[in-house]
């Protein structure tokens, strides 16, 4: 069981394998966790596929527009899409792509964040600097390790479910 020191700060990822937690860091990118925790409570990530798992790298998800879609027309599509809300300017920090930080994914234009997101396997040093870090895995990276790899993977595993941890 994670410990959670700051319930509104703090999303709760439920998995196939069991529940994720993920400790936002509003004080290091406060408009990134603003946007996650407005998308996890109008439930917009609940059943999102992981359409995007590189061995050794790292588990992206977050297309809201596509990831829930169980055709593969949508599945090929998942990764291109965001949700209904603007886009994010980048929050660059010192902070490291350690293994289990969260990341926000987006274009080349480094001020193109808007909902995918994805969670390092591993230390991903060559990413600092250039992708926002907006929060770390506390608790169940085991869960995280065990989610299906492929771009996209034939079967792919989803987010079943996300709160936000003072919600629940």
């Amino acid at each position: 069981m994670a410990d959670i020191k700051d319930p509104e700060n703090t999303i709760i990822v439920t998995l196939k394998g069991g529940d994720v937690t993920i400790e936002l860091l509003p004080d290091v990118a406060p408009e990134h966790c603003a946007r996650m925790k407005e998308l996890v409570r109008e439930g917009q990530y609940d059943n999102v596929a992981f359409h995007r798992v590189i061995e050794g790298f790292m588990a992206q998800t977050g297309d809201v527009q596509h990831g829930d879609m169980e055709d593969g027309f949508n599945l090929r599509m998942a990764g291109t899409g965001g949700s209904d809300k603007p886009d994010l300017p980048a929050e660059f920090s010192k902070l490291p792509h350690d293994r289990g930080t969260l990341g926000a994914a987006r274009s080349a234009n480094p001020n193109s964040a808007n909902s995918q997101f994805f969670i390092n396997f591993s230390d991903n040093h060559f990413l600092n600097g250039q992708y926002t870090v907006y929060g770390r895995v506390i608790s169940g990276m085991e869960h995280v390790d065990a989610i299906t790899r492929g771009e996209p993977p034939a079967e792919p595993d989803r987010m079943i479910k996300c709160v936000v941890a003072s919600d629940a």
